[in-house]
């Protein structure tokens, strides 16, 4: 989305990405949370409202196993040493803790594909009980 519409104002040649402009990508998304009920799939989150979240889903992985995931992409030695760095200072994570409520944030070990799989029976299982909860507020 940052890509194809053109939410940023620079590119980063150092890591050879685009360096998203925070309002710009609120504001194209702030309809879409107005109703509710969207999965949204981010790398950073300080930035969104904390009112547009009922689950904030962090995603975790040991750094041999990003350190490979990353090379797989092609990413630059330079981006793949400044995510594995991120990872161990837990920058994200940190930035997730201080964003949102401890009750949304539902953290999750993602190094085998099992553990993708039982990730997202996780992730489905929330969403039924979420949806159950609304039905029986009569918000759905």
């Amino acid at each position: 989305m940052v890509n194809t519409k053109k939410l940023y104002k620079s590119w980063n040649e150092t890591f050879d990405c685009p360096e998203f402009d925070e309002d710009m990508i609120c504001d194209e998304l702030e309809y879409i949370h107005e109703k509710g009920g969207h999965v949204l799939e981010f790398h950073t989150s300080g930035f969104f409202p904390e009112r547009w979240f009922d689950l904030v889903v962090l995603l975790r992985t040991d750094n041999s196993l990003l350190y490979d995931r990353l090379k797989a992409r092609s990413y630059s030695e330079k981006k793949i040493t400044e995510n594995i760095e991120c990872e161990i200072l837990e920058v994200t994570a940190d930035e997730c803790k201080e964003s949102y409520k401890e009750e949304v944030i539902m953290e999750l070990q993602s190094d085998k594909p099992e553990q993708v799989e039982a990730n997202l029976s996780k992730v489905i299982e929330w969403v039924k009980q979420w949806v159950a909860q609304k039905k029986e507020r009569g918000e759905l």
